[in-house]
């Protein structure tokens, strides 16, 4: 089996795709969320009441597409043994190929607000991204769920030695907000320096990444259960 650190190192580095992912929909597809929900929920509050300018529908189908993703997610690993397994590579593969070819297809015809192709992005992307919640949360790295830091924010703060506790984890949880941010800023640079292909480039950056996170999770439990097994064989 993959051991816990190897799990939280995966899981950081999912959390810095996902901070591309968000730059990527929220600058580059009308300030839309894609794995960050509750950035949509106060979106669609604040346009349903009135707020100039503000986008419906991309989050009403960001909400959906994450909430359905997470839905194949929870059904997919419901009986798959706990840790690191095929199902789980499988949903995080998944993931990254998404991603990698929403970005193609970005590449060759970038998406612009309000168009179908754009709704149809958001939408698939967002599926996307809760799947790979689904998954982070059925592995259970304490801290890292990939998509959100605030509970994470509200860990390191209030278990902090300033707060009188222990300060236990304050390294994980400090990496996983300073990944995000990292991540947010890398996919803003790439819109910056690409222009309006800069959605289609941020999106394959976070894929390929994602997809060689995912397969590296997959051959580092096989390496492990390979190692399990022939520890317990027979002389």
């Amino acid at each position: 089996m993959v051991p816990p650190r190897l799990h939280v190192a995966l899981m950081l580095a999912l959390t810095f795709t996902t901070g591309i992912i968000d730059a990527v929909g929220y600058l580059g597809l009308d300030r839309v969320f894609t794995a960050n929900m509750t950035g949509n929920v106060v979106i669609l509050g604040m346009a349903l009441a009135g707020g100039a300018g503000l986008p419906v529908l991309g989050p009403v189908l960001a909400l959906a597409g994450f909430f359905l993703g997470a839905v194949v997610g929870g059904r997919l690993l419901r009986t798959a043994p706990q840790g690191w397994s095929g199902r789980t590579s499988a949903a995080f593969v998944t993931t990254g190929v998404v991603a990698v070819g929403l970005g193609a297809g970005a590449l060759v015809g970038p998406p612009s607000a309000g168009t179908a192709w754009a709704y149809t992005v958001t939408g698939l992307l967002a599926l996307a991204m809760g799947l790979q919640a689904a998954s982070a949360r059925r592995l259970a790295v304490k801290d890292v769920t990939t998509v959100v830091v605030t509970s994470t924010l509200t860990g390191l703060a209030a278990d902090s030695r300033l707060a009188g506790g222990d300060g236990d984890s304050w390294r994980r949880r400090l990496l996983a907000i300073v990944l995000i941010l990292a991540g947010a800023a890398v996919g803003a640079a790439l819109l910056r320096v690409s222009g309006e292909r800069g959605v289609g480039v941020g999106m394959l950056v976070a894929g390929v990444a994602s997809i060689a996170v995912s397969l590296s999770g997959h051959f580092l439990h096989a390496r492990g259960g390979d190692g399990a097994a022939a520890a317990g064989a027979p002389a």
